[in-house]
């Protein structure tokens, strides 16, 4: 079992940036596909980021160039930093984990809220 805990959340200028992490339990973290998901009052969950066991990266096409995952396994820990935020980025963030690099993802965080104000 792989508990993940985010943080990082709050509140932000639009054009600022911020830095969420994903704390994650377990000693294999080093072996798990790790995502960024979002999900907007009235709409469904979204795909943002994710990294791979190799740290092959992917994003969205709404957050490519602003966004930037990355990982430290040392720390058993994945990041998404965001940096020129808009007001459409408002949404709780999700951390979530699989246990290979496609497919579905098996674990997930409680969330973080971000609110980007205009």
């Amino acid at each position: 079992q792989v508990q993940l805990v985010e943080s990082g959340g709050g509140l932000v200028q639009a054009g600022g940036s911020l830095r969420l992490s994903c704390a994650a339990s377990g000693r294999t973290f080093s072996s798990y596909g790790m995502g960024w998901f979002r999900q907007a009052p009235g709409k469904e969950r979204e795909f943002v980021a994710s990294i791979s066991w190799k740290s092959s990266t992917y994003y969205a096409d709404s957050v490519k160039g602003r966004f930037t995952i990355s990982r430290d396994n040392a720390k058993n820990t994945v990041y998404v930093q965001m940096n020129s935020l808009k007001p459409e980025d408002t949404a709780v963030y999700y951390c979530a984990a699989r246990r290979s690099d496609a497919g579905i993802w098996n674990y997930w965080g409680q969330g973080t809220q971000v609110t980007v104000s205009s």
